[in-house]
């Protein structure tokens, strides 16, 4: 019988969300930003530049390289992908077919990076990496050296210069 790629949380969401809230000290806002306490290490991108994206092309590019990334580290493990008072879901990278080919019988990721209107956070289980979307900033931070060492130099490409880097503003 086939594992699927990913099922919805149910009793332990809130467990996952009470510590998050905790681990990252969450204040989710319109208007104060950013939202967590951005960890070291991190880099956060802002996502304004993508509104001039025709067909998507550099928007694709970017939930490819961040998908591959929580592929590559978590290896046969799940991730978790949260969205904020939505349904989350417990992922197995592994098990997704890559990205933009979904072959018969094997779906797509269920959450992206991009913060489509609400937060969506992705995390690996044990939370020592993930990405946070704020989609009022809007902006993308990444964390944890493992999978910044897979991603940061392809998001500086596609997403231009880092807005903070630990949580405290890039200077020019």
């Amino acid at each position: 019988m086939a594992m699927r790629a990913y099922r919805e949380l149910s009793g332990d969401e809130k467990a996952v969300w009470d510590r998050f809230d905790v681990e990252f000290d969450f204040r989710p806002s319109m208007r104060r930003f950013p939202a967590i306490t951005e960890p070291t290490p991190s880099v956060t991108w802002s996502l304004s530049g993508l509104d001039d994206d025709p067909g998507y092309v550099r928007l694709d590019r970017l939930v490819g390289f961040v998908h591959a990334g929580f592929t590559a580290l978590a290896g046969e493990g799940s991730i978790l992908c949260l969205d904020w008072q939505h349904p989350c879901y417990r992922v197995w990278p592994s098990l997704i077919g890559p990205e933009n080919i979904d072959p018969p019988g094997q779906p797509g990721w269920p959450l992206s990076p991009y913060p489509d209107g609400d937060y969506f956070i992705n995390l690996a289980e044990d939370f020592r990496f993930g990405t946070f979307g704020h989609p009022w900033e809007p902006s993308l931070c990444v964390f944890g050296s493992d999978l910044l060492g897979l991603v940061e130099a392809d998001l500086h490409e596609v997403l231009g210069r880092a807005m903070r880097r630990d949580g405290r503003q890039v200077t020019v």
